[in-house]
């Protein structure tokens, strides 16, 4: 006799008018967040060796993440925090990625962040 796993049931459809905001706040900043580490080149072994590498992408994605994060904090309540902090990560990795490094303030979403050292 084999083990077969068995066949799972899909979690039932939710119509978007039943979704919490901050349930839509927090899955498309967790989205821009596993996206610009993708295009920094995070999820490979060798960051600078990436195929994925794309610092124009990922600036775009960080600025958008900040941007959401930023504008939307106080409605995340505690899960504000952990958002930020994964972008703070994400702007020094840019940082640090960056051949030529922007001035403070001027990196990607620091315009709503701040300067991030």
């Amino acid at each position: 006799m084999t083990d077969l796993p068995e066949t799972e049931t899909p979690a039932p459809l939710r119509e978007l008018s039943e979704v919490p905001s901050v349930e839509v706040i927090s899955k498309a900043a967790v989205m821009l967040l596993s996206a610009g580490a993708e295009r920094l080149g995070l999820a490979d072994t060798d960051p600078d060796t990436s195929p994925r590498r794309d610092l124009d992408e990922a600036r775009r994605l960080i600025t958008a993440l900040a941007g959401l994060v930023t504008a939307s904090a106080e409605y995340l309540g505690p899960h504000a925090a952990p958002l930020r902090d994964g972008l703070q990560a994400l702007q020094r990795a840019f940082r640090e990625a960056s051949a030529v490094p922007d001035e403070p303030g001027a990196g990607p979403g620091e315009k709503y962040t701040g300067p991030v050292y």
